[in-house]
């Protein structure tokens, strides 16, 4: 909350800045009382609205709209406060240049050839406004068309994005799979974030494609809350009707714990709160792995499913998982299954375990913006993450890393859209 309230200033102190640079253009809107009016009347009510959200305890809907509205036209302004920026320092230059010229003149010293070759013409230092636009008007109105870029960008991701699911396939092979297990399918969720939602109808009519696909076995892979258990009150007999025959395994993620609402250290209500999400997980059905290991059985043959606390390489993110605790009594089972939310826990630990055969993920949304096709995938979150969307193989080895069902913070998704991974295991080789 206290990044929230920090932004907001920062918000006004670009509201201030953006409404003197466009009243000092010569664009006539800008200098109507209407025009002050809106502006001021947005900028207060959306100040005041933030921090009704901090300290009143409003409605979830309420809550949604004033931080989208707050999200959306803090980066425009953001932008658009940029391009002025640009605009301040060259003018801040012929300043400058003017005051260093006017010196030399002063000095009664002849100007040498080079002083006079920089000298701009004099109408250029004193008038910048020539035949059409000036160039301060014309960087007003370049950034109007810049901040309306991500302003249209993420409104539409708002509108469009956030609950278009889709579901993407993906065949596992899996060599030393028993034959009993060939063709088996998994559904793979993970961030579903339900402190987000707002839109009830569109959440089930994720759940229900779910259930469409009539898996055998469903696995969760952290991040059910963004913070506290009391944001499931909406929506757990929504997720209560996930089923799979095998059953629903699922794991913690660094949001779970409600370190960001409590804080780091342990306190009586922090422990209170994550043994609700806890509970609450058991009460749904599903079976929510601790450091622990289950056998999946089919006929006579056995996998394993193993499930870790969350762990996250570097000093970022919690580490409460233990793998090898995790891995205890696993031994025999000819392969493992491994869910842990963080994919940085792969390279950091979980390669260093040959045994585990495959580690589903998610944690990185994708940053819920970039581009994904089938054979090219961008999104910023590439330059923190080096495994941050989709199947990776390391000999032996692989991570498929899920881009979240939910979203958290922006409430929407821009070319990264929310996703269900499907997965039929398949014994043997990949083919080449």
């Amino acid at each position: 909350m206290r990044f929230i309230v920090l932004n907001s200033f920062i918000l006004l102190f670009l509201d201030i800045y953006i409404y003197k640079a466009l009243r000092a253009t010569n664009i006539k809107w800008a200098k109507t009382k209407l025009f002050s009016i809106l502006w001021w009347v947005y900028s207060v009510l959306l100040f005041l609205g933030i921090i009704a959200t901090v300290y009143l305890d409003l409605r979830l809907t309420i809550r949604s709209i004033v931080l989208v509205a707050f999200f959306i036209t803090f980066v425009s302004k953001l932008v658009f406060g940029l391009v002025f920026l640009v605009d301040d320092v060259r003018r801040g230059g012929l300043w400058l240049t003017r005051r260093l010229f006017n010196k030399e003149k002063d000095s009664g010293e002849p100007l040498t050839k080079a002083a006079s070759d920089r000298l701009p013409e004099e109408g250029a230092l004193l008038n910048e406004k020539k035949k059409g636009i000036s160039r301060s008007d014309f960087l007003a109105k370049t950034g109007i068309v810049l901040a309306a870029v991500p302003f249209t960008t993420l409104s539409w991701g708002i509108v469009s994005g956030a609950y278009d699911y889709r579901i993407r396939r993906q065949t596992l092979h899996l060599p030393n799979l028993p034959k009993a297990f060939h063709g088996m399918k998994i559904v793979q969720l993970s961030d579903i974030h339900s402190g987000s939602f707002y839109n009830q109808k569109a959440v089930k009519g994720g759940i229900e494609k779910v259930l469409g696909e009539k898996p055998d076995v469903i696995f969760f892979t952290g991040d059910l809350v963004n913070n506290l258990a009391s944001e499931l009150k909406d929506y757990k007999d929504i997720f209560s009707k996930l089923k799979a025959p095998l059953g629903i395994y699922s794991i913690l993620g660094n949001h779970d714990y409600g370190e960001y609402h409590f804080g780091h250290e342990p306190s009586p209500a922090k422990a209170r709160n994550l043994e609700l999400i806890k509970n609450t997980q058991r009460e749904m059905g599903w079976d929510l792995l601790l450091d622990e290991n289950r056998k999946l059985k089919v006929g006579n043959e056995e996998i394993g499913i193993i499930g870790v606390e969350n762990w996250g390489a570097g000093g970022r993110f919690p580490k409460y998982g233990d793998l090898k605790k995790a891995l205890e009594g696993s031994e025999d089972m000819p392969v493992k299954l491994l869910l842990s939310h963080d994919p940085s826990h792969w390279r950091a630990q979980v390669l260093d375990h040959p045994d585990v055969d495959a580690t589903f993920s998610g944690h990185t949304h994708g940053m819920q913006f970039g581009v994904r096709t089938k054979s090219f995938q961008w999104s910023p979150v590439q330059y923190i993450y080096k495994e941050w969307a989709g199947l990776y193989q390391e000999g032996q080895q692989q991570l498929y890393v899920n881009t979240g069902f939910g979203f958290l913070g922006y409430p929407g998704r821009v070319g990264i859209l929310p996703e269900i991974t499907v997965f039929e295991l398949q014994s043997g080789e990949k083919p080449a």
